[in-house]
């Protein structure tokens, strides 16, 4: 039924919860306000937060534990990437580096405050993001500027949304903890020839614990990924997928409705190169074993 949900209300106590609202709306403004450097804001918030302590004062006494709080002085995988583009990754590098390192203080692990943050950081850093979304601590994005999410999408911990090839979450998606959903692809023969496939997941599917989605998959609303699956194709609606390759083994008992994703028809990314040192498309790379070779000659 819509609307209904499982979850209850919970407070804290009132002093705190003022304290924690002040914190998010002065947050809020500083990374409204344009003029705003957001390395600076990343940093002194890290400082506050993991050593409750200004910048200029860590600086002085531990500037080894400062310096890596600037994240001008670090370095993500995804910068080493041909597929990454400098320009957009640069204004989100500090917001994810404030995302990553905020997620190992009480501030980060604590629903009331960790939540908030988590949004309105996604709001600065996704190319698209809904209303009410709630993600929990621990999240992995690639480039995190590929990200299209709609409302009410809920994404649980240590998750790895590798997004450096796109990656759509419809309204009311649910994704559950240590699910891997990638839109990249590496060739059997060659490991730098790398396809960029964007990866769909529809309006109310359920990604459940453990699963993995690769590059290119689409997931049609309402479908749903079993525990521990491995999805490499896609999962009409109301289908529920399991296995390694994942199957659709069984259906849901809903009424007929209209779909905004229904793999059956909704369009497909092609794939494009992320080096283009490499053919496009990539040719057949692999055959089936001989029976000599399966140990049945």
């Amino acid at each position: 039924m819509a609307g209904v949900t499982w979850l209850k209300p919970v407070s804290i106590d009132g002093n705190a919860q003022a304290a924690y609202n002040e914190f998010l709306r002065d947050l809020e403004a500083r990374l409204a306000d344009p003029a705003t450097d957001r390395n600076v804001l990343a940093r002194e918030v890290l400082a506050q937060a993991m050593y409750g302590r200004e910048y200029g004062q860590l600086l002085a006494d531990a500037p080894l534990a400062a310096l890596n709080l600037d994240a001008r002085n670090v370095t993500f995988e995804a910068e080493y990437y041909m597929a990454t583009d400098p320009e957009k990754f640069a204004p989100v590098k500090p917001l994810l580096w404030l995302w990553k390192n905020l997620d190992l203080t009480p501030v980060g692990q604590n629903p009331v405050t960790g939540i908030p943050v988590r949004r309105l950081l996604a709001e600065r850093i996704f190319k698209r993001v809904g209303r009410n979304f709630k993600c929990w601590q621990n999240v992995e994005f690639s480039v995190g500027y590929n990200m299209e999410v709609g409302n009410d999408v809920v994404v649980h911990r240590y998750v790895l949304l590798d997004d450096i090839g796109g990656i759509e979450l419809r309204d009311g998606a649910s994704v559950s903890d240590y699910v891997n959903i990638y839109s990249h692809t590496h060739s059997v023969l060659d490991g730098p020839d790398v396809t960029l496939r964007r990866t769909v997941i529809g309006r109310g599917a359920r990604i459940t614990y453990h699963s993995t989605v690769l590059a290119g998959s689409v997931i049609s609303d309402d479908g749903m990924l079993a525990t521990h699956a491995l999805l490499r194709g896609d999962i009409p609606p109301h289908g529920i997928a399991m296995g390694i390759p994942a199957k659709v083994t069984r259906y849901k008992l809903r009424p007929p409705q209209e779909y905004d994703v229904d793999a059956r028809t909704h369009p497909h990314d092609p794939g494009r190169k992320a080096n283009p040192n490499f053919p496009d498309p990539t040719p057949n790379q692999t055959r089936k074993p001989t029976l000599e070779e399966m140990g049945e000659g």
